[in-house]
């Protein structure tokens, strides 16, 4: 994950993109019953690409400094990414360019004014994170619905770390086994766009040493964004909850993502977070009466 690896991740990650497309998914003729290569060989991504065997071969090692749009969005193409594996591929080739050694510091705090637009979703549970799943801001029906993650002492919180070393995880995720694969790509994403970031590689290789499904999620180089879908929890105190989530930048937060659950209106669901954004009062006046006698 270092900046000494920048080759060894392009090389993996274009030879595992090639890797998945057979002649017939490319349109190409497969000559011969025999192949010793799995999916394309490197000539018919160049064929397909438009470029020269020997200039694939030099960004396939590694060595994507100098590679135009054109070129990269041609590759694309060949290669068939969408288009969480092409902001990839792009983000992969501006880390190699002149002056990208710099070290960017996702934020890990919110404005006083981002803060109150949380605790004004009231009916919603709403949280920000950073590009590292570092969750900096909450509002109270939140920090109720990921109490098990925060039960962990570490600040900032991460999500991440919560799905693949937490032993509450597989309980609380109904789909886990998904949202582990989802949160690994998500995170892959991220350390093309921030390769140097010190916080991400040491979080990186804290789940690499630790968990054996999060190496080999790590080595399959999947990438995906994390816009809208499906969560399905299994919440202590209110049981089973079927949501929809948003993920949205914030344009006045840069590196900064907004999430808001959501759930069908008059459903259990919905019944159940009435009944959560209740025990979360409860607890914090339960909270505020004990620090007040403390």
């Amino acid at each position: 994950m270092g900046a000494t690896d920048h080759r060894a991740e392009v090389r993996e990650f274009l030879s595992s993109r090639r890797a998945r497309i057979t002649p017939d998914q490319a349109g190409l003729p497969a000559y011969g019953g025999n192949r010793r290569v799995k999916g394309l060989r490197r000539e018919e991504v160049a064929m397909l690409a438009g470029v020269s065997i020997d200039y694939y071969i030099r960004m396939e090692r590694g060595n994507l400094a100098g590679a135009s749009e054109g070129v990269l969005d041609a590759l694309a193409r060949a290669l068939q990414l969408d288009e969480a594996e092409r902001d990839h591929l792009f983000a992969l080739a501006r880390a190699a360019g002149p002056g990208h050694s710099r070290r960017r510091t996702p934020p890990t705090s919110v404005r006083a004014t981002t803060q109150q637009v949380l605790d004004a979703i009231s009916d919603a549970p709403a949280w920000v994170r950073n590009g590292r799943h570092d969750v900096v801001a909450m509002n109270r029906l939140a920090r109720a619905l990921y109490a098990p993650m925060l039960a962990d002492p570490r600040r900032p919180a991460n999500t991440t770390r919560f799905v693949y070393l937490d032993p509450a995880a597989p309980e609380f995720f109904v789909d886990w086994a998904q949202v582990a694969n989802d949160a690994a790509a998500m995170l892959r994403l991220e350390a093309g766009r921030n390769p140097h970031d010190p916080a991400l590689i040491k979080l990186v290789g804290e789940l690499s040493t630790q968990s054996e499904l999060f190496r080999r999620r790590w080595a399959s180089q999947d990438v995906q964004f994390h816009r809208s879908g499906r969560k399905r929890l299994r919440h202590p105190i209110v049981g089973e909850l079927d949501l929809s989530y948003a993920s949205m930048e914030l344009p006045f937060e840069p590196g900064l993502i907004l999430n808001v659950y959501t759930a069908a209106p008059d459903s259990p669901t919905a019944d159940a977070l009435k009944m959560l954004a209740s025990w979360a009062a409860t607890q914090e006046l339960a909270d505020e009466a004990a620090n007040s006698l403390g």
